[in-house]
């Protein structure tokens, strides 16, 4: 599904990540771990083809991410996921129409009632015609959350997604996610929260995996 081989990530000739190898089987559930500027995002970057390797393979759905036309770049990130760190809307636009955007921007008809079948699941379907400027910040990353599973992808990335929430609410969050998990999705969560790693025991079998020293090291056992 994806996998990375001995992979080399670095900007302006300094290197963040090196011999970076893993493989993201279907159905797994990983937590991604590690300092700030350690280079989570650029991880995830890298699992989405947002960044290419210096070094090494990354093979997204089969295919080498060097080889991908815009096209099949395209293609392929409408079966990955990504809920950013920090989630961008169209302010101008409501909240139903914000979630819907990676099926207007495919050229695929949205469907009103499973529009509304997905705001319920995420809570938000009494927000359906507010402005993003209106929401809290766990409705903006629930209402992230709903835009990113909007064309049943594969697999869910999630930059630091609890990050600037309540307890409550990034219980809340989790509890999404794995439900997502449980569906057959590969589900990756960067974060710093401990606590929600420890949470999550009782919910999902997990790896823990954790950017040290420009290496990617498994954390412990599973969960």
């Amino acid at each position: 599904m994806i996998e990375l081989e001995n992979v080399a990530i670095g900007y302006n000739g300094v290197e963040l990540l090196s011999e970076v190898s893993l493989k993201l089987v279907p159905g797994s559930f990983h937590f991604l771990t590690g300092p700030s500027g350690a280079g989570k995002t650029s991880f995830l970057k890298l699992c989405y083809a947002e960044l290419l390797p210096v070094a090494g393979h990354v093979s997204l759905m089969g295919q080498d991410i060097r080889t991908m036309t815009r096209d099949d770049r395209a293609l392929m990130r409408q079966r990955i996921g990504v809920v950013h760190q920090d989630c961008q809307f169209l302010d101008h636009l409501p909240v139903i129409e914000n979630v819907a955007l990676p099926l207007t921007v495919s050229g695929r008809p949205a469907h009103p009632q499973e529009l509304g079948e997905l705001l319920s699941w995420v809570g938000l379907r009494g927000q359906a015609n507010a402005l993003p400027p209106q929401l809290s910040g766990g409705e903006r990353q629930r209402a992230a959350l709903a835009r990113a599973v909007m064309m049943s992808p594969d697999v869910i990335l999630a930059d630091e997604p609890t990050g600037n929430l309540d307890w409550e609410m990034s219980l809340r969050l989790l509890g999404l996610l794995v439900e997502l998990n449980r569906m057959g999705k590969t589900v990756v969560i960067a974060t710093h929260d401990l606590n929600l790693i420890r949470q999550a025991k009782a919910q999902v079998q997990a790896r823990v995996l954790r950017i040290s020293g420009r290496r990617l090291q498994l954390a412990g056992a599973d969960l």
